[in-house]
């Protein structure tokens, strides 16, 4: 099942695609997609709905970020061992934790605003974990019965504030419009293997990113079991578990994102995102 959020940035509706490719609305059903309809009895009662009988919204209809009341957006830095050579940084022997202001948060076609001063905006295409249950002291046997589903998630950073000034990485991932999720949450039973996933991303066409969950230092039920140790993860929470190779940091000489840009990215079964890149009008 592929639930989404449609309509203006504030005001989103529930929804979910048919087996079409149709958009269907589902605010006569619930009142968003967060909470306990992320559970797993609320994500049953939605899979006995008969899509056929839901009101048609029109395809043009902006979509908004696929879950509604996130407290927490939790990033995993380091996690693939191919982006740390990249990067020329040693593989974490625990799971490096940072987290994304949940203000960053906007829709998988929004654009990706450049903040004032920045000089060194970049991108990363990751694998998004939505919690559909309450998780405290789980076990990695146990995590994944914590988890509603997948989505596609953009990390964009930018560099110079995550490194290059004093303090933690927190202010060079939180800017306006630095996480768009989406288009849809993917239910977890629609994803056979979460650690064998196929990711891309390209900037103006050109291939920037192509890599694949196999490469994972942690995967996803380490990191929600890891991170019930230290926080209850809630419904709605979003843990965005690091990106593949091919960030501009990385290259040679590194490359970094410039107004007029257009960057598009997608996860094997979990849909694709489209952000232009603008400078920030305010």
């Amino acid at each position: 099942m592929k639930l989404l959020r449609h309509g203006p940035r504030g005001a989103e509706k529930p929804g979910m695609l048919d087996a079409d490719g149709t958009i269907r609305d589902l605010s006569g059903v619930v009142s968003d997609i967060g909470g306990e309809v992320l559970s797993d009895t609320g994500l049953a009662q939605l899979r006995a709905l008969d899509p056929s009988r839901l009101p048609v919204v029109d395809p043009a209809t902006r979509l908004g970020p696929c879950v509604a009341g996130t407290g927490k957006f939790i990033c995993i830095g380091l996690n693939y061992s191919d982006h740390a050579a990249e990067t020329g940084a040693a593989v974490p022997p625990e799971p490096i934790i940072f987290m994304k202001a949940t203000s960053a948060i906007c829709g998988p076609n929004d654009p990706i605003i450049l903040p004032r001063g920045s000089v060194k905006t970049d991108w990363e295409v990751e694998l998004g974990v939505i919690i559909g249950t309450r998780a405290k002291y789980v076990s990695p046997e146990q995590a994944m019965d914590h988890v509603a589903g997948y989505a596609v998630t953009n990390d964009v950073s930018e560099r110079a504030f995550q490194t290059e000034r004093a303090g933690q990485w927190t202010k060079g991932k939180s800017c306006d419009s630095f996480g768009p999720l989406g288009p849809w949450l993917v239910t977890r039973d629609e994803v056979d293997d979460p650690q064998d996933l196929g990711m891309w991303l390209t900037v103006n066409g050109q291939s920037m990113q192509k890599g694949s969950t196999r490469t994972m230092v942690f995967g996803v039920a380490h990191l929600v079991s890891y991170l019930s140790q230290f926080m209850s993860l809630m419904p709605g929470d979003v843990i965005s578990t690091g990106t593949p190779p091919g960030v501009g940091l990385g290259m040679k000489p590194p490359r970094y994102l410039a107004a007029g840009d257009v960057v598009k990215l997608g996860i094997a079964g979990l849909g694709e995102q489209r952000q232009d890149v603008i400078a920030d009008p305010e």
